[in-house]
């Protein structure tokens, strides 16, 4: 078994120690999770927190982990006798982004259940977890329906198996911790609400702090129990000091002055619902513990909002997670005002930040002023040659030279970002056909959850029993097979899988115009205004995305296909406009994005949405280059939409033109919007059945 990285030798990063460190002290506080860049020893800290847990007693031979002291009544290894157990460090568990449903929850085997009566149930990863660590890295990539049973689970303690009316119900107590990068895509706000506390981590920009990080992870490379022998003595002094935090907590007091300004603090930040209030008052409690008192301060107040309340203040994906704290303290400075008794130690150097270094070495929290904030997204490269335009001391972009053959001072010249205008709601695009991607909420497919629409034999383990044609292909082997009391003789080959429908995710790929003929003003912000639309539903069907723009001479992968729905807004914010308009490369250069994923994820269809008012300039022949790269995706079967951005009271139509050779079709504007758009959804479909009849 390998050496973990010790938990002390971590360097900075001291709310992501704290947050694990008070679920470590009570894990009903519900669980950390952890967003930031690649690189943060978010996954070392997490897997180094085991080390410090306490060992756990548990019923000898139980796979449920029972505790001997009070086993758990309808354990499925059960009933235990009350009385001594074998003890054992608490696990460690790793979800797997891949793994299915049973692995999670468990596998029951309806075979022997239906032909025997017996529950044989083999446990999942919940039960290995329980009174353990449940970890699972990179969260925000997991199914949604694994993410929803993985938090229902951690609320309710207790881990549910249903199969064709036959259930099984176990513990499953845990520390939950899940880690997540930004720019690889958002959880939704009803799953980041079920997380107790909330860490941003980014990498230090101190030198000092970086190399001691390069020096530390050096000699723990060259040799892990040295570098862990050298840390024995500060692991064993933290992991006393969690003990000691537990016992404590039971005789920690949560004044009623102390509630008062935890639930004043959740309505002044306008936090939905009521598990902020509780998230907070268990944080605080734990606060308190940690730091060695018995009964909660202001500042324990002030550090739990900072840890519960940001990711429950998104509203969209756009939103940025944070809290602003000068409106925290003048909320918590007027809610004291009101108490009739306010406590002696909520004052600057009452709190639980006195000792040495705050942090979880030292007195449990970092240091007031300079509390981790989640940092703006930095601006991204401008798309197109030659890098950024850095702008003037005087603040006005650089200035380029009008391109050879354009208009000067009109569409050669790049235009400064213009805003995108208001989002609004579209109608649902869908690919034709029937798929078997990944879960969404996009287009047609077969899948593990949605309706049921037949019965087939299983193709290796069976998931989901069709009971109606399970019993139809036993029924006629009955007398063959000797039954005779009430029971139902079934064999393997009578079982039936549940053939079902659903809804799969999709990429979405943005290819927009942004030439010279795109760049006035009040047309380029309703056209990203557009484009904002379409990636808030993408967002809310669970699709990738990817943008791909034109102008000039070239085309350039903006963003290359991500779940991070945020990070194309932040490109599609920057875009600047000017130039030619190579439509043909922006086409092709989309058809190389897309051959590239299909060879990555063969599963998950494709969408173009091309944005762009049809027009091609630039080289020999550019409309004839446009129409050829436009028949190679049609070639491909790629499913696509041409947002016409054409205005004016002169219309040429060349995207209608351009909509004809992808064999897709042409909207405006205006019919983009839900209100106007009642036809599109048949229209794309029609198409894609007059191209397979073709």
């Amino acid at each position: 078994m390998s050496t973990p990285y010790p938990f002390t030798a971590v360097v900075g990063q001291d709310d992501l120690r704290l947050a694990l460190l008070l679920n470590a002290v009570s894990p009903r506080v519900g669980g950390v999770l952890v967003r930031g860049e690649k690189g943060t020893a978010k996954s070392t800290a997490v897997r180094a927190l085991s080390a410090l847990i306490p060992e756990v007693e548990v019923v000898a031979g139980c796979r449920f982990s029972c505790d001997p002291a009070a086993p758990d009544p309808v354990c499925p290894d059960g009933p235990h006798e009350a009385g001594g157990g074998t003890a054992r460090p608490a696990r460690m568990v790793e979800l797997p982004i891949g793994a299915s449903e049973d692995r999670l929850v468990g596998a029951l085997d309806i075979e022997r259940a239906l032909s025997e009566g017996v529950k044989a149930f083999e446990p999942g990863l919940l039960a290995d977890a329980h009174r353990g660590i449940l970890y699972v890295d990179e969260v925000n990539l997991l199914h949604d329906h694994l993410v929803d049973v993985l938090l229902d689970a951690a609320a309710m303690g207790a881990s549910y198996v249903e199969r064709e009316g036959v259930s099984v119900r176990h513990a499953a107590r845990f520390l939950l911790v899940g880690t997540m990068n930004p720019e690889e895509g958002e959880l939704r706000p009803q799953l980041l609400d079920r997380f107790g506390l909330t860490v941003e981590v980014a990498a230090s920009r101190e030198p000092d702090q970086r190399v001691d990080v390069v020096r530390r992870r050096l000699a723990y490379d060259d040799d892990p129990a040295a570098f862990a022998a050298g840390w024995a003595d500060e692991e064993s002094a933290l992991r006393e000091r969690v003990l000691a935090a537990r016992k404590l907590l039971p005789g920690v007091r949560l004044g009623d002055g102390v509630l008062r300004q935890i639930a004043a603090t959740c309505a002044a930040f306008e936090v939905d619902g009521m598990r902020a209030d509780i998230v907070m008052a268990r944080t605080a409690t734990a606060l308190a513990a940690w730091a060695g008192r018995s009964e909660v301060l202001a500042e324990d107040v002030r550090q739990a909002a900072l840890l519960a309340l940001p990711h429950r203040r998104r509203r969209n994906p756009f939103d940025a997670p944070g809290l602003d704290e000068e409106k925290l303290d003048r909320t918590l400075e007027e809610s004291a005002e009101d108490d009739p008794d306010p406590d002696p130690g909520n004052g600057p150097g009452g709190g639980p930040d006195n000792g040495p270094g705050g942090g979880p070495d030292g007195g449990g929290q970092p240091p007031r002023e300079t509390p981790e904030a989640p940092e703006a997204p930095e601006a991204p490269e401008a798309p197109g040659t030659g890098g950024p335009e850095l702008p003037s001391q005087g603040g006005a972009p650089e200035r380029r030279e009008p391109e050879e053959g354009s208009a000067a001072g009109g569409a050669g010249r790049e235009q400064r970002p213009v805003g995108a205008g208001e989002p609004f709601r579209t109608k649902m695009l869908s690919v034709p056909g029937m798929g078997e991607g990944a879960a969404g909420r996009r287009s047609r497919s077969r899948a593990e959850h949605g309706r049921t629409t037949g019965a087939r034999r299983p193709r290796g383990q069976l998931t989901k029993l069709h009971l109606a044609a399970t019993v139809q292909a036993a029924a006629p082997h009955q007398r063959a097979r000797g039954r005779s009391g009430p029971g139902l003789v079934v064999r393997r080959d009578d079982l039936r899988q549940a053939a079902r429908e659903g809804r799969e995710s999709n990429l979405v790929l943005f290819v927009v115009d942004a030439s010279g003929s795109m760049a006035a003003r009040q047309r380029m912000g309703a056209v990203k205004g557009a484009v904002l639309s379409l990636l808030l539903d993408a967002y809310q069907r669970r699709d990738k995305v990817g943008l791909v723009t034109f102008r000039g001479k070239e085309a350039e992968v903006a963003l290359p296909p991500t779940s991070s729905v945020d990070a194309a807004a932040a490109r599609l914010d920057q875009l600047p406009t000017g130039g030619r308009t190579p439509l043909a490369a922006g086409l092709l250069k989309a058809h190389d994005v897309l051959r590239v994923e299909r060879m990555r994820d063969p599963a998950r269809r494709p969408l173009m949405v091309v944005v762009t008012d049809g027009r091609a300039t630039g080289g020999p022949d550019p409309v004839g280059l446009a129409s050829r790269a436009a028949r190679l995706h049609a070639a491909g079967g790629t499913a696509a939409i041409v947002v016409d951005c054409e205005s004016g009271p002169i219309r040429l139509g060349l995207a209608g033109t351009l909509a004809a050779d992808l064999q897709g079709q042409a909207v405006t504007l205006d019919e983009l919007r839900a209100d106007a758009i009642a036809g599109l959804v048949k229209s794309v479909r029609s198409a894609g059945a007059d191209r397979k009849a073709a």
